[in-house]
């Protein structure tokens, strides 16, 4: 690995590290919070409080204009270029117009609560809730450009910070809430609290940093910094828009041919499967900074980089997905109780989305983001949703959740496999295709031993989880160097990128050692097998 991309795979893997650092830690609080309310209100008041949140997400949606990614994209490839006098200018810009937007839509969607309660969800009683929901939307919109801010600045550290901000007001105060008796509305607030206690927090910081890192005595001009950001972002945005509403259009569909109960289900397991994605999007978010500053510098290098960071990505997220589909049934009823037992299914069902990590369902989006090719990431996202649009009533309709996933999983397949056919034929993209098939093989046979656990063990669920986990990693840690998935090299590097982020290296350096010796085994065995043949003449 060349120096520059040892510098880049330093810098993303330490801000990699912090976002998923702060996104486990804030994901523990919301899920022990989310249990918690879950049990409380039970599967049909849990639904209700869902869809009292469908109009204020969708809605929220229209407020980015593509600001956030244009300020992780120019605070990067400005900090590259030692453009830093021009970064104030274009945060307070961003920010200053995203307020302004999202006041417009709060607006809206106040005055309009009881028309999506009454026409649009044919639920009239949530209508209070949707009005106390739609003030989240100014809080969101400050909240969102500090954390892209931070991304942008290398700072995730801070974005970690107020991350946890989030989780743990929305946790006390939603609790605190719901168990004095408010029920759904108390959930609501807790979630509007929280984005406001958070936002205030992270202008806080925000302003500190800049006024010690970036002094500057110039105006920058508005609407030229407004133009750059959008122009940047908008084509992206599209395509953001797009994603975005997917979750929303989701539930809004449920709402309409299922009952508050399979709404609750299916948000039960789509907070669960935050736990990959907590994984999936600090490295999607780190990897933009990366390729951004790849493009500034040598283009000749984002092939090599974006090959190492898929394979990696994957070895991370497939076997997290093989583990959850294992211990669904165990999962669900640990975490959510008997009354969402058959919410285990769509888990099931849900994980298979991430075994298209192999062919860049992670990392494409990134890639052309950082080289600037936003309108590919929109019309891959297009092609997406325009499945996804069509089928999801249809298959909700006639199957159901499952359907509905069905509906998703298909969606995200033709829309991964057109970006990975771009990649390959105009960026000339590789990916490491024998080491990621191996993956995938090691990742299936890692689960021998838990599927064998759980076929026999008489013990209480949360022992066969523990105990099948582990062996899953101890099985999935040793096979990966036999399998020459990574090579002694690639562990040294790993090693030494993870020694400079202090709270990662007490954790990632025994694996990294013991994978070390594996290897070196490998190699002497190797070596005396070949030694034994030339002697023997065989």
């Amino acid at each position: 690995m060349s120096g520059e991309l040892s510098k880049i795979a330093e810098d993303s893997a330490r801000g990699g590290f912090f976002l998923i650092f702060g996104s486990i830690i804030a994901e523990i609080i919301s899920a022990i919070a989310s249990i918690i309310v879950v049990r409380f209100l039970g599967p049909e008041l849990y639904g209700q409080y869902v869809l009292a949140l469908v109009a204020p997400q969708i809605l929220f949606l229209f407020a980015d204009l593509g600001i956030s990614q244009g300020l992780i994209k120019f605070s990067a490839s400005l900090r590259t270029t030692g453009e830093t006098e021009q970064i104030p200018h274009l945060i307070k810009c961003g920010m200053l117009f995203r307020a302004l937007i999202g006041f417009i839509i709060f607006i809206v969607n106040f005055a309009l609560a009881d028309y999506f309660a009454t026409v649009v969800l044919n639920r009239p009683e949530i209508g209070p809730y949707i009005r106390i929901a739609s003030s989240s939307i100014i809080f969101q919109v400050i909240f969102q450009t500090v954390t892209s801010a931070f991304v942008g600045l290398d700072k995730t550290e801070y974005n970690a910070f107020i991350t946890n901000i989030h989780a743990v007001a929305k946790a006390i105060i939603s609790v605190a809430l719901v168990l004095f008796g408010l029920n759904v509305a108390g959930a609501v607030i807790g979630h509007v609290a929280s984005y406001l206690i958070a936002s205030i927090a992270g202008v806080s910081v925000l302003f500190f940093l800049m006024k010690k890192h970036f002094k500057t005595e110039e105006n920058g001009d508005f609407t030229h910094n407004l133009r750059t950001l959008m122009g940047y972002g908008m084509p992206l945005y599209a395509s953001l828009l797009l994603t975005g509403f997917v979750l929303p259009y989701q539930n809004l569909v449920l709402g309409i041919f299922t009952s508050d109960v399979v709404v609750a289900y299916f948000k039960a397991v789509t907070n669960f499967v935050t736990l990959i994605t907590v994984l999936s999007i600090p490295i999607t978010t780190a990897l933009l900074p990366a390729f951004s500053k790849l493009n500034m510098t040598s283009n000749g290098k984002t092939k090599d980089f974006f090959k190492l960071a898929n394979k990696y990505t994957s070895m991370l997220i497939v076997p997290t997905a093989v583990v959850i589909m294992i211990f669904s049934n165990e999962i669900v009823r640990i975490i959510y109780g008997a009354e969402f037992q058959h919410a285990s299914t769509f888990l099931s069902l849900y994980c298979p989305l991430y075994f298209l990590v192999g062919i860049g369902y992670l990392t494409l989006t990134s890639l052309f983001n950082g080289l600037g090719e936003t309108r590919i990431v929109f019309k891959t996202t297009l092609i997406n949703f325009s499945i996804l649009l069509i089928l999801t009533p249809l298959l909700t309709q006639v199957y159901g959740a499952p359907g509905l996933i069905i509906a998703f999983l298909m969606s995200n397949t033709i829309g991964t496999s057109y970006g990975a056919y771009i990649a390959k034929s105009k960026f000339k993209i590789e990916f490491a295709t024998k080491p990621i098939l191996k993956i995938y093989l090691v990742s299936i046979i890692a689960g021998i031993p838990a599927i064998l656990l759980l076929q026999f063990s008489t013990m209480h669920e949360l022992i066969n989880v523990a105990v099948g986990g582990f062996s899953y990693l101890f099985t999935y840690a040793t096979l990966i160097p036999l399998a020459e998935v990574v090579t002694f090299s690639e562990i040294e590097k790993a090693t030494e990128i993870v020694q400079k982020i202090k709270l990662l290296k007490d954790v990632i350096k025994p694996l990294m050692k013991y994978q070390k010796t594996i290897l070196g085994a490998r190699c002497k065995i190797h070596v005396l097998r070949k030694n034994n043949q030339q002697t023997t003449g065989f």
